[in-house]
């Protein structure tokens, strides 16, 4: 791997880390960014050279768009124009339904992942997700009737809604903010034209020249990956066992699911599968919860400024209004598998405490105590810790599945944090 890029002094022990732990093989390009208050201490970027690849190029970073979502409806509360305790329907008329207590939904409820709407039982394609499309509701008008689906095993409502969450939120998004712009063009307008950062739901013909594409590992290169010693695999925990216990666990899960025999929820999906949402006919297309098209450097400057209250270098994105309930009310719920935390804006809140609860939830909060923010399947990890100012993106092009809690992402937190404690 070529690595390039710098970190302060101090942080070397990171670079250390970035460079023997990415081999050729398994990672192809992987950008590192982290900012401590202001200041940006790692910016790291590492590429096996078979194609163009940079610290700015733009990566689909999946479910880490989900914080995205999150931090643009704070935006809105911050205007005092959206109460994320207020019902849908309050903004949103035509979300009622028939049955379930639809119109007893709150905006806190979609958040957290509590809609019953986890999957839909039709196929969306790319040419109902642009700009204009949904703004002749053309996504909406799925969404208003359809029915709600709680699960049954768990006697929780929360059920992880993968890629449907940010397209309830775009319609609520739209109807609320004053202008009538989606999150897509909202995010390009106040955020990251301002902020000068690559962070985009949607990307242009010219940006699209920038973006490279990701790919899936198998699983069995995977799984051999946990029984080779001294490998990155086992140095963050997922030895054979690990890897034995955690399938255990969700196998129940996925097969529920399959019984299911649920529609796709985006064409394309059969033959592209992960490449769907960085494949050329969905690029502009929005996706929110799955389909962010972003560098590490322009996460962790957004992730630095909810870090550092809501600002960073004079440029404002929240007040302290939105950045209070961007982070209010954590509620813990087990979601399908395994407890977890979020706020009601929908982040996740993770404590070390948690890894008391079992294998899976020490996979996903141990090493990440106070961070907020999520990842993005098999890679991504944007995240901040508002205590330690700490803006923290990694972005990878090769997804490891497997890696359910994206630790390779959080053996760089573990090192920054440990980076802070051995200097104070």
């Amino acid at each position: 791997m070529h690595i390039s890029g710098k970190v302060q002094s101090g942080f070397e022990p990171v670079r250390e880390l970035f460079t023997r732990s990415l081999t050729s093989k398994r990672d192809r390009n992987a950008q590192l960014c982290i900012y401590i208050g202001e200041d940006r201490v790692v910016d790291l970027w590492a590429t096996d050279g078979e194609e163009p690849f940079s610290p700015d190029s733009l990566v689909n970073v999946f479910s880490s768009g989900k914080s995205i979502e999150c931090i643009l409806l704070a935006m809105l509360a911050d205007q005092g124009l959206l109460n994320f305790a207020e019902r849908v329907a309050t903004y949103w008329p035509e979300f009622v339904g028939t049955q379930n207590n639809k119109d007893k939904l709150t905006v806190a409820d979609v958040m957290r992942h509590e809609a019953g709407l986890a999957s839909l039982n039709v196929t969306l394609s790319p040419e109902q997700l642009t700009a204009s499309a949904l703004k002749q509701n053309a996504v909406g008008q799925v969404l208003e009737q359809h029915p709600l689906r709680f699960p049954r095993v768990s006697g929780s409502p929360r059920e992880y809604h993968a890629i449907t969450r940010g397209w309830i939120a775009n319609e609520i998004f739209r109807r609320v903010e004053p202008t009538g712009r989606t999150m897509g063009e909202f995010l390009r307008d106040e955020v990251s034209t301002p902020l000068g950062i690559d962070v985009f739901f949607d990307v242009t013909d010219d940006q699209a020249e920038n973006i490279c594409r990701v790919q899936a590992r198998r699983w069995g290169s995977q799984l051999l990956d946990s029984f080779v010693p001294g490998s990155q695999a086992r140095r963050i925990g997922l030895t054979p066992t690990e890897m034995l216990s955690r399938t255990r666990r969700i196998l129940p899960a996925i097969r529920r699911r399959r019984r299911m025999q649920e529609p796709m929820p985006m064409t394309g999906m059969h033959e592209e599968r992960f490449g769907t949402f960085d494949s050329a006919p969905w690029l502009q297309a929005q996706v929110p919860s799955a389909g962010a098209k972003c560098s590490a450097r322009g996460l962790a400057k957004l992730a630095a400024a909810m870090a550092n209250g809501g600002a960073i270098n004079g440029q404002h994105v929240l007040g302290a209004m939105g950045h209070e309930a961007l982070h209010a009310d954590p509620i813990v719920r087990k979601m399908t598998i395994m407890d977890n935390r979020f706020t009601q804006a929908g982040l996740a809140l993770f404590h070390d405490a948690d890894a008391a609860k079992g294998p899976l939830e020490a996979g996903i909060s141990l090493g990440r105590d106070g961070f907020y923010g999520w990842m993005g399947l098999g890679g991504s990890v944007f995240q901040w810790h508002p205590q330690r100012r700490i803006g923290f993106a990694y972005v990878p092009t090769a997804l490891n599945p497997i890696d359910l809690f994206n630790e390779r992402g959080k053996s760089y937190q573990k090192a920054i944090v440990q980076c802070l404690d051995d200097a104070s």
